[in-house]
């Protein structure tokens, strides 16, 4: 069976989700890649994280992001 590449653990970072054997977090993964870097830059930034790693990231997002959880997207009107 493949190891696992994203792992929660309450002791390391708050139980916040992260690439196996990094500190490096989803949630970061995510926001580098909003804020327009791209994949190469963030594994620069980070040695020990893969292009696994991150590609695992982005699958555990969208994954989470298919629960049948409603996230409303509202606009502020002035």
């Amino acid at each position: 069976m493949k190891q696992t590449m994203i792992v929660s653990d309450p002791a390391i970072l708050m139980g916040k989700p992260v690439v196996s054997g990094t500190r490096v977090t989803v949630e970061l993964i995510l926001e580098k890649l909003a804020a327009g870097e791209t994949i190469e830059q963030i594994l620069e930034a980070h040695p020990r994280l893969t292009r696994e790693g991150v590609s695992a990231a982005l699958a555990f997002a969208a994954e989470a992001l298919r629960a049948d959880v409603l996230y409303p997207v509202t606009t502020e009107s002035k």
